[in-house]
């Protein structure tokens, strides 16, 4: 397998010479004091412009013993052209480590099945459904289609949680076979969000109550693996006490972690008053242990499952002052957030189930949740040789 590794490497340079363009040099620093796992590095196509290519998917990345690196093309702007924009990879850190890894050009980047770690589709067979995953969490969210559903008709902007306890993508299979909510060993769906806000849904708080949109509308997949699932979910405007608001809200989900960041851009029929906030919430449970941390921006709790399925922990972090204050409702627990430039919000939101053995107590996943937070104000730095 070395000896493969190397052969590999030394092609990719060849392949670069040919392209009459030197290998990138890329340094990347945690500044932090913990050990960072599956951390999502990002090169813009501005600095691999000196490879000399326009198809970012002929990019590889190598780490510092010429080992090959899984990295992925994406489109994060999503326009018509449906170009690369950006190479994203990933590395584990060690406290405070440094380390060096290379840019080269090679062959078209093909991947396998098995290299997928983030995936996500619209589910047009179950209601309009859009299913998204990783290799450690699973989510779902309700389309137009089942506001009208005879049998069990629901309007909900809520984000729902599938339990998995494997690594390999399951939602394919499990909307194949339809039997997703008992467990056959890779987990379930023990989890009803309904009307509630589930796991990180979003909505304004005006006039003591919180209002919401309906079921998404239209849905754009930007980025599809295997690192990074990035989508897009379009929603009707809905009133917020006088104000009709239209959404866009963008999602993203990366290998290995256990936080979807949710990035929601407002249409307003006329500006947003300071009665009216931005609100992101986690559906109440019984037993449910609550803890926030309003200075490093995080609301996380420990609660046992439905089904008596075990216990979850579920978090929404924004970073240092995205916090503004805790509320409640009959349905959800609640924090109020600061309503960025441009009518935009940004925060993190996800969950954990005891029995998937990676976070099994309320105490480990308070300390996940203060590290992840911690990452977000000090993410990886990451700079290219001969770059500012």
């Amino acid at each position: 397998m070395e000896f493969k590794t190397h052969i590999r490497s030394a092609a990719l340079l060849f392949i670069a010479s040919l392209c009459n363009a030197a290998p990138l040099r890329i340094q990347a620093v945690n500044s932090l004091p913990l050990a960072r796992r599956c951390q999502t590095m990002e090169i813009s196509a501005t600095k691999l412009a000196p490879l000399g290519v326009k198809k970012l998917d002929l990019i590889h990345i190598t780490d510092s013993s010429g080992n090959e690196v899984l990295c992925q093309a994406i489109d994060q702007d999503g326009d018509e052209m449906r170009e690369a924009d950006a190479v994203i990879f990933q590395s584990d850190f060690a406290p405070n480590e440094t380390k060096t890894f290379t840019a080269n050009v090679g062959t078209k980047q093909v991947f396998n099945s098995e290299q997928f770690k983030a995936y996500g589709r619209f589910v047009r067979e179950r209601f309009d459904d859009f299913a998204w995953e990783n290799d450690r969490i699973a989510h779902r969210t309700y389309g137009k289609a089942l506001e009208t559903w005879k049998a069990d008709p629901l309007s909900s902007s809520t984000i729902d949680i599938w339990s998995k306890r494997t690594s390999r993508m399951v939602i394919n299979d499990w909307y194949m076979t339809e039997d997703y909510h008992s467990d056959h060993g890779d987990g379930a769906d023990f989890y009803s969000a309904g009307l509630s806000r589930g796991c990180g849904g979003n909505g304004f708080w005006a006039t003591d109550r919180l209002w919401c949109s309906k079921n998404f509308i239209h849905s754009r997949v930007l980025a599809n693996g295997p690192i990074r699932v990035l989508f897009e979910l379009d929603y009707d405007a809905f009133d917020v006490n006088g104000i009709s608001v239209g959404e866009t809200k963008r999602i993203s989900l990366d290998a290995g972690q256990n936080f979807d960041h949710f990035q929601s851009t407002y249409r307003v029929s006329s500006d947003l008053t300071e009665t009216i906030k931005p609100a992101v919430g986690l559906k109440k449970m019984t037993g449910e242990q609550l803890e926030i941390n309003e200075s490093k921006g995080w609301f996380a709790k420990w609660e046992p499952m439905e089904k008596k399925a075990g216990n979850q922990g579920l978090a929404i972090i924004t970073g240092p002052g995205g916090i503004v204050k805790k509320t409640e409702d009959t349905l959800n627990q609640l924090v109020i957030l600061k309503l960025a430039g441009g009518n935009t919000v940004s925060y993190w939101a996800g969950f954990c189930w005891d029995k998937a053995g990676e976070i099994t107590t309320a105490d480990a996943w308070k300390k996940h949740v203060d590290e992840f937070a911690s990452s977000i104000a000090e993410p990886i730095k990451v700079t290219i040789a001969g770059s500012p």
